[in-house]
């Protein structure tokens, strides 16, 4: 019978401590005997008999009881001595029991030990006999979890910074760090040829100008075939923004079907400025009406080979949801920009111009967000509003500047005159 180490070393410090210590009465007969013996006496454990005549009997100073001296264990090799117990050769730990039968403590105790032993090994569970790797499934998880984290730090930078459009130096560089790690966990390897892609996107954070992420300014930049020429279309770009400051932008957003890309940029603009100056009264502001209208950009998108890109082909230009009166009908009868047109005329009659067909990366796709870059790396993060690739329906707006709005508000809050 095999043991371990640390067992039968239990096993020797349980016999040492029941070779002195009595199963009934017997402890108060060594107890008084040990008073009796010179303080030299050697360390040793009396055979007795458990029973009140021999117990009288050793009460008595002048008595010779029978010892069997047991050498000291520390003075034996352990693994001896643990064979000697083993065997039963440690007569002092003897009993009977009822039937007279003779038998050995440390032997029972080292029988009893095994049993326990070889019940506590037949609990344990086996070996799985299949291999099951859960290394990828583990690594999943703690992808998903690393881009949940990233993308919470990206979206609060995004919301506390207007889109990201008056972020200051350290937000862009940690908002830049987020991206690149969201980047390095894409969960979709070649996103533009899946069906995750297609739907509508909106804007919630770039590193450039909002309206940058139409096709319309993509192709303008895919234009520029030097540095210079790129350098002064960013130029123009932040001075057209400025241009804008008295307007609002609104919703940015992309509309994704497998041929297509519809984008569609809402602007507000104040219709009545300075109102102070043509008025007795100072007022610091304009008249609570804009001139509501979306700029609808679509060009044709061709996967590249790699799966991870658009090529663009941009198309037509539009204004749409328009509320001036007038200027709504002629929009809606047709107005537009037609920039495929005009760029294959260009190509008919110059030499060196062919129409821009722009490269629009996609660097992360999940089933809710979606990182972009351009062809210079400007990045823009969008994220998913619906499945539908339909374009949005600007039919419903009113061509009144809003008047109808205002004096609707106005009768509710002050007048409150009702038909």
């Amino acid at each position: 019978m095999i043991f371990s180490r640390t067992a039968l070393h239990l096993l020797a410090i349980t016999s040492t401590v029941n070779a002195f210590v009595s199963r009934s009465r017997g402890f108060a007969a060594i107890e008084r005997r040990a008073l009796l013996q010179p303080s030299t006496t050697p360390l040793a454990a009396s055979s007795y008999v458990d029973d009140d005549k021999n117990a009288s009997q050793n009460d008595s100073p002048k008595s010779s009881p029978s010892y069997d001296y047991l050498e000291d264990s520390s003075l034996k090799e352990p693994e001896t001595y643990l064979e000697d117990m083993a065997s039963g050769s440690d007569r002092s730990s003897s009993y009977s029991d009822d039937s007279g039968t003779t038998e050995f403590r440390s032997s029972k105790y080292l029988d009893d030990m095994a049993v326990e032993d070889v019940s506590a090994k037949a609990s344990e569970p086996e070996d799985e006999t299949e291999d099951v790797d859960t290394t990828e499934e583990t690594s999943n998880n703690e992808m998903e979890e690393i881009n949940d984290k990233n993308l919470g730090a990206l979206l609060r930078i995004a919301a506390s910074t207007g889109r990201g459009e008056f972020a200051n130096s350290d937000q862009k560089d940690r908002a830049a760090e987020l991206v690149a790690s969201l980047e390095a966990n894409n969960p979709t390897p070649e996103p533009t040829n899946n069906p995750m892609i297609n739907g509508r996107w909106e804007l919630v954070y770039s590193t450039t100008q909002l309206f940058r992420s139409s096709p319309f300014f993509m192709a303008g930049r895919a234009v520029c075939t030097t540095k210079d020429q790129a350098d002064q279309y960013d130029w123009f770009c932040d001075m057209h923004r400025k241009a804008l400051a008295i307007s609002n932008i609104g919703t940015v957003r992309q509309v994704i079907s497998p041929t297509l890309m519809v984008s569609e940029f809402e602007v507000k603009v104040g219709a009545v400025p300075f109102l102070n100056d043509f008025t007795p009264f100072s007022y610091s502001g304009g008249l609570p009406l804009t001139i509501d209208g979306s700029i609808v950009s679509q060009a044709d998108i061709t996967p590249t080979d790699d799966g991870k890109s658009w090529e663009l082909l941009m198309d037509t230009v539009q204004i749409k949801g328009s509320n001036i009166p007038g200027l709504r009908t002629i929009l809606d009868n047709g107005l537009q920009l037609q920039s495929r047109g005009l760029g294959s005329f260009l190509e008919s009659n110059l030499d060196s111009y062919s129409n821009p067909r722009p490269i629009f990366e996609t660097t992360f796709l999940s089933d809710s967000i979606r990182i972009s870059r351009d062809q210079d790396g400007k990045v823009f993060v969008y994220a998913k509003e619906s499945e539908e690739s339909a374009p949005t329906d600007y039919g419903k707006v009113e061509a009144d500047l809003g008047v109808l709005k205002l004096l609707g508000g106005f009768n509710d809050a002050v007048t409150k005159f009702y038909i």
